[in-house]
């Protein structure tokens, strides 16, 4: 059993209760009829007020019940966001830290290729320092020279000016080669030649003389070649042709009389009967001539006949003009003798004009253009090699001078 002090709501008297565990259920039987009976006004009026007070505290409970749910529900949800957030958070400071990291990577590599470029340029620009010491050092080496050639040549002034005289020598023998090989002109080339050795002659030196003995075999040798000039007889062929047109052709041939008897008197005085009786005859038979002629009679050369005859003639004329030029004499000599034919053929031989043109040609034909140059002079190399020597001698004795 125990005892439990309750206070009284409407008097604030506190009140003894007694309870106990065994007698609980026994008093609550026995008593269930007497005490519904027995109840008076007083005690259900305060029975009241302890319902309403347990249906108050079971509002509050359970209103306190649900704040705290919707608390600790608040409180998971504040979790859980704030985990996200950080989740969040987290990814993109590691994305961020990724791309501060590439970035301190590419400002690495930037840096290191700066670097390199810079080493790069430095050591370009020493060489280029290297390059400009040397190029200075250089031109002082040229001025130094040239200094040094000026002072010879200050020094040489004088000394052997007839040393000239076998450079100018040399130069005109280059040119008679150049002439001979290139222009196949004999002439010119034998003049300078000649002009070369007079250089040579005015010297006075006996050391020349080898050198002029090649010069004289030189001149020997081209004197007794062909003189006549390519050049010239292609000039000829060039005039011969601007007079193509004008030249008459036979446009009508005559047949011959079969039957007419020769009145060519005889030398002989025994045939004088034949002579006289040949004279009276031609003086008879002048007034009134009557003659049978045999062959048929050809027609006048058309036009286009007459323009294929001149082009034949021009181009064989051009053929030789191209064998002359090329020294090439059988062509020359065929395409002479062609259009010589040609003419025979096809143009007035009476006239005076065609005769001077076949003239022309026969004395065409007539010309050797045949020339066999010497492929080297012998004079050249022996020259230069004396050219050579002296101007070492004269430059080793304005150097002894210095």
């Amino acid at each position: 059993m125990s005892d439990k002090n309750e206070k009284d709501p409407q008097n604030g008297e506190l009140v003894s209760v007694e309870s106990s565990s065994s007698t609980t259920s026994e008093a609550t039987s026995a008593n269930t009829a007497s005490a519904s009976d027995t109840v008076s006004p007083k005690a259900s009026s305060k029975s009241t007020p302890q319902k309403t007070k347990k249906s108050s505290g079971t509002k509050l409970l359970w209103f306190v019940v649900i704040i705290i749910f919707l608390l600790v529900l608040g409180i998971i949800g504040a979790g859980y966001w704030y985990y996200t957030q950080q989740q969040g958070s987290s990814d993109s400071l590691a994305k961020a830290q990724q791309a501060n990291t590439a970035q301190v990577n590419d400002m690495l590599a930037d840096r290191k290729q700066t670097a390199d470029a810079l080493r790069t340029l430095n050591r370009q620009n020493d060489e280029l320092k290297e390059t400009l010491n040397a190029l200075q050092q250089q031109n002082s080496a040229l001025v130094q020279q040239a200094e040094a050639t000026q002072q010879q040549l200050n020094s040489m002034e004088g000394q052997r000016p007839a040393d000239w005289l076998i450079a100018e020598a040399d130069y005109l023998v280059r040119m008679a080669g150049r002439k001979l090989w290139l222009e196949n002109d004999v002439r010119t080339a034998t003049l300078l030649l000649v002009n070369a050795d007079k250089r040579l002659k005015s010297l006075a030196d006996p050391s020349v003389l080898p050198v002029r003995a090649k010069l004289a075999e030189d001149i020997q040798t081209l004197q007794q070649m062909n003189p006549v000039s390519q050049s010239s007889v292609a000039l000829a062929l060039t005039g011969m042709l601007a007079q193509i047109d004008k030249l008459p052709l036979d446009t009508f041939e005559k047949p011959v009389d079969a039957n007419a008897d020769s009145n060519e008197l005889s030398e002989s005085a025994d045939d004088w009967k034949e002579n006289l009786a040949k004279v009276w005859h031609s003086i008879v038979d002048g007034f009134l001539t009557v003659k049978s002629l045999e062959g048929p009679v050809e027609p006048v050369m058309s036009l286009q006949a007459q323009f294929l005859v001149k082009e034949q003639l021009r181009l064989q004329l051009m053929h030789a003009q191209s064998g002359a030029l090329k020294a090439d004499s059988g062509l020359y000599e065929q395409s002479l003798l062609y259009a010589k034919t040609m003419l025979e053929e096809h143009y007035d031989v009476e006239k005076s004009q065609v005769t001077g043109f076949i003239s022309a040609l026969d004395n065409l034909v007539d010309t050797d253009i045949s020339q066999p140059i010497p492929s080297q002079l012998a004079s050249q190399k022996p020259l230069e090699q004396l050219l050579e020597s002296r101007v070492k001698q004269a430059f080793s004795q304005g150097a002894s001078a210095l």
